[in-house]
């Protein structure tokens, strides 16, 4: 059996010695299961022939001390294959790995903290196995890429920058608050679309008993009452009753097959450039779509710029977290000029996609040599353009769900008393 030469950390104290191993991941599998930090391990090129044959010689079996028949119970039950994580969860991972590395630990004894904590679930996995390819002697962001597809390129490419510069924990501190900041802009947008969303099921349901329950009641009580006469508005508004309640199965199914049709047309990859265009230029929400990406493209680049990426392999990254095919693809065109030398604020004027004030913001950090900071504030300022944006939108769209509501509802309600009150004037007359 190979001999390997290891050097190691125990309780802050350096140890060096040799063990026998079948390869390189026993033996690091046996250092972690006596409790020491592997610092350098490496093949001596020495193995137990002697030993053995010393042993025969002496009717001696030799037993290695470790048996490799049986892993540990926890990597016994590791799923194959990458893991999907939420952002929530790479978030958590993110900021739970950044606070360890912060406080001195190396990256696989705060892997193997991380490994513990009952609370994690699937990040839970992601560490384990994250350990067992760091400690094969594989690179971090390596070992990211492998494990789930949920950290992007974007993440490991940060996660090799802070391996080679020996600043980890500060690039993941930068990553998480960058994640953390996506993930509240995503909840604002969410948010702002909640109380609209409520309104306008709600008017529906109504309308919906309106048509199904209360106007059938009301045509019962005109058709039984002789010599009324209903007004042209009752009459429509019962032809419209009957007409739902007769065919709304298969206005339900038109209803969906267009939703289907257009979710195809949507998710079709030739039709993409043109529906993320469409989402530019929608009313009040085309400006959030705007915004939104002017702050995530400020905040990737001054994460990337300022993590000491160079300006060209930062556009590239930030192109390829960019969802809107259509922005996408004004982005591959000041790839092309700042590789051919431009700077990145007259390639963003070239782009046509930016606005004025913003690239006079990045101009002046061009300028300063602080490029990294004045990306940074012009995140901060289109955040709260983004804030603005989406509170006007609050103001416009609840008000103007609350008067077509009111409108529907009213209309068809004035049109039931009114004919209620001619059939009692017509029946009190006689």
């Amino acid at each position: 059996m190979p001999l390997f030469a290891y050097k190691a950390l125990k309780g802050g104290a350096v140890t060096n010695g040799e063990l026998e191993a079948s390869d390189r991941r026993e033996a690091l599998r046996k250092l972690d299961q006596q409790g020491l930090q592997p610092v350098r391990v490496t093949d001596t090129g020495a193995g137990s022939e002697s030993q053995a044959k010393s042993a025969s010689k002496a009717g001696k079996k030799v037993i290695p001390r470790l048996s490799r028949s049986r892993a540990p119970a926890a990597e016994e039950e590791i799923p194959e294959g990458p893991i999907k994580l939420k952002r929530s969860e790479v978030v958590l991972f993110t900021e739970e790995l950044s606070d360890m590395l912060s406080a001195g630990l190396q990256l696989e004894p705060a892997l193997r903290a991380m490994e513990g904590r009952q609370e994690l679930g699937s990040l839970k996995v992601v560490s384990v196995k994250l350990r067992q390819i760091v400690r094969d002697g594989n690179s971090f962001s390596n070992a990211l890429n492998k494990v789930s597809p949920s950290f992007g390129p974007l993440y490991c490419s940060l996660a090799a920058a802070g391996e080679a510069s020996g600043a980890l924990d500060t690039i993941l501190q930068r990553q998480a608050h960058y994640l953390k900041t996506l993930q509240e802009l995503q909840g604002r947008v969410t948010l702002a679309l909640i109380y609209p969303a409520f309104l306008m099921l709600s008017g529906i349901a109504v309308s919906i008993i309106f048509v199904t329950k209360l106007i059938p009641q009301l045509t019962a009580l005109l058709e039984s009452t002789p010599g009324a006469e209903m007004p042209v508005g009752a009459k429509i508004l019962i032809a419209l009753s009957g007409f739902f309640s007769q065919f709304w199965h298969v206005l339900l199914l038109f209803v969906v097959a267009l939703a289907v049709f257009f979710k195809a047309w949507k998710d079709a990859e030739s039709n993409k450039p043109a529906w993320d265009r469409i989402k530019l230029r929608m009313p009040l929400f085309g400006r959030v779509v705007e915004h939104r990406f002017f702050v995530q493209f400020l905040e990737t680049m001054a994460n990337l710029v300022g993590n000491g990426l160079p300006l060209l392999r930062a556009l590239q990254l930030t192109k390829d977290a960019t969802p809107n095919i259509h922005l996408r693809g004004h982005m591959e065109g000041m790839i092309e000029m700042v590789g051919d030398g431009r700077s990145l604020s007259k390639s963003m004027i070239r782009a046509g996609i930016f606005p004025s004030l913003l690239i006079d913001m990045v101009a002046v950090g061009e300028q300063t040599g602080k490029i990294d900071q004045a990306l940074q504030r012009a995140a901060a300022r289109y955040d709260k353009e983004l804030n603005n944006s989406l509170q006007r939108i609050m103001a416009l769209i609840m008000p103007a769900v609350l008067i077509i509501m009111a409108l529907l509802i009213g209309t068809m309600a004035y049109l039931m008393i009114t004919a209620i009150f001619q059939t009692i004037n017509s029946l009190s007359g006689r």
